[in-house]
């Protein structure tokens, strides 16, 4: 009888998958459960990788002409209510503030001094944004608008998870103004393009671009678009969502310009964003039943030099050894930035085991030995922990940018390869429901199934509620086919992406 391999993470992925997600996040000390109910603390080497996410698609942002701004916490009942379908679409996840003070009675805090109008905790910020823009657009000359703000939600989830579904996130939210539905619509599409240059070529999460359905749309939206990504569990995950509001918004908050025409027009706007959810698809994608695992271009550090003293007498020689080394590496650069390094000199046995379960690409050890060798002693995060092998010092500090360079994309072949793996083109019901079945809640099962749909909301509602299934979206890529529905047999014309999803 062979021996179970023991691994760094209690359960294992296919024992209990979000069981199995909460001890990675622990593990790799990302982030903790907060004191406040469905909300999360976000501890360093958590919110390090969020601000790498950060940098990268600001400058991709500000490369587009975007720049930044910040609106309002607060929003006025009010102005969600201009926009019916937006409120509707929002109303049960919103926290309302209703009074601005407190009093002190006898034994408690009561609330006291009632707002005239209740405020919304910021769930989305298309309104509030809405009003400014309505006072800073007056002529087609003030046109385009491109804003975005980096800020936290609130939207009162009852189900919550950290990364993935949380009370409040971090986000940024992207809102421009147009004249022109041709102009709003190539900027709707920029966008996605853009968040799929994060997803694949820095977080190495492949995804696929499209459409959604009206019912999945973004509420008062005219279009949605969206870059869907398989988690490990054959799971979807919207990664990004890009929207062409038409002149719903415009004409809710007033925004109106004077055309070159010298005609009162209403303009077009978009809106667009990604969150702290990113970081969710990161450990899903990537990591293992060792702990976390990070693409290079964002992950919170790249490399980690582990002096190895075992006596006294050699303290003073590894640790010299080991800071020119850190001050060598930090010299090269990778992805454009200084590389990222960390020190870890503490006197514990665990410390090889804490960074590959913190995800760390590189782990180097330096000791009396290979100090006598000019060497040191490497592991990769994407290999086995027992595969390490011993380094010249100097051809590894120049060798580092390619090394990284490849550990990225070997994460991002893995992730393809999986998706490949767990995709087919389903064209009988039977086997459609048969494929999204099981009597085990920890059973991993599904995927993304290429299928022909009618276009009829019904028949997306009832898989919906057999199933548990929705479709993530209409590939811009697929074939100029048609075959019957998966549900009621009907024509449709093309395949979409069906699949369970966060």
């Amino acid at each position: 009888m062979s021996k179970k391999p023991k691994n760094a993470i209690s359960p294992t992925r296919s024992e209990n998958y979000p069981e199995w997600y909460q001890q990675v996040i622990k593990a790799s000390d990302l982030a903790e459960t907060s004191a406040v109910r469905g909300c999360m603390v976000i501890k360093p080497w958590g919110y390090a990788l969020w601000e790498n996410i950060v940098n990268e698609l600001d400058d991709m942002f500000k490369a587009t002409g975007v720049k930044n701004a910040y609106f309002p916490l607060f929003i006025p009942l009010s102005f969600l209510e201009k926009e019916a379908e937006h409120v509707e679409g929002f109303a049960k996840e919103c926290a309302v503030v209703t009074h601005h003070r407190l009093t002190q009675t006898e034994d408690s805090l009561q609330p006291d001094g009632k707002l005239q109008e209740p405020l919304i905790v910021r769930p989305t910020s298309e309104t509030i944004i809405g009003e400014s823009f309505s006072r800073w657009v007056s002529s087609y000359r003030d046109l385009p608008v491109l804003i975005n703000q980096w800020a936290n939600v609130v939207r009162w989830e009852m189900r919550t998870r950290l990364f993935l579904r949380t009370s409040e996130f971090l986000w940024q939210e992207g809102h421009t103004v147009h004249s022109t539905a041709e102009e709003a619509i190539e900027r709707t599409q920029m966008m996605l393009d853009v968040y799929a240059k994060l997803a694949e070529e820095y977080l190495a999460i492949p995804v696929i671009c499209g459409q959604k359905t009206p019912s999945e749309r973004f509420p008062g939206a005219i279009d949605t678009l969206c870059i869907e990504a398989m988690m490990q569990d054959r799971k979807a995950l919207q990664a990004g969502t890009s929207h062409f509001l038409g002149q719903n918004f415009a004409k809710a908050s007033n925004i109106k310009y004077q055309s070159d025409q010298e005609k009162e027009e209403y303009a077009w706007t978009t809106s667009w964003g990604v969150s702290t959810r990113l970081i969710g698809g990161v450990i899903m994608t990537h990591s293992d039943d060792d702990g976390l695992i990070l693409p290079p271009k964002v992950a919170s550090s790249h490399v980690v030099i582990m002096p190895i003293i075992k006596k006294e007498k050699d303290r003073a020689m590894v640790t010299e050894y080991s800071e020119n080394l850190v001050r060598e590496l930090k010299e090269q650069k990778y992805n454009g930035r200084p590389v990222r390094v960390e020190l870890d000199d503490r006197n514990v046995g665990s410390k090889n085991w804490d960074w590959i379960k913190k995800g760390i690409p590189i782990r180097v050890e330096a000791g009396p030995r290979d100090i006598a060798e000019n060497s040191v002693f490497v592991g990769r995060r994407d290999q086995s922990p027992k595969q390490r092998q011993s380094i010249p010092k100097d051809q590894f500090v120049k060798q580092l940018p390619e090394m990284l360079d490849d550990i990225q994309q070997q994460l991002f072949q893995r992730a393809v390869d999986f998706r490949n793996a767990h995709s087919m083109e389903i064209d009988k019901k039977d086997d459609f429901y048969n494929i999204f079945t099981s009597e085990d809640e920890h059973a991993i099962h599904g995927g993304f199934a290429h299928s022909f749909w009618c276009g009829s909301p019904e028949c997306e509602a009832t898989i919906k509620k057999d199933l548990a299934v929705t479709i993530r979206c209409i590939p811009f890529e697929r074939p100029k086919v048609s075959g019957p529905c998966i549900y009621c047999g009907k024509e449709g014309k093309g395949r979409v992406i069906f699949s369970k999803a966060y």
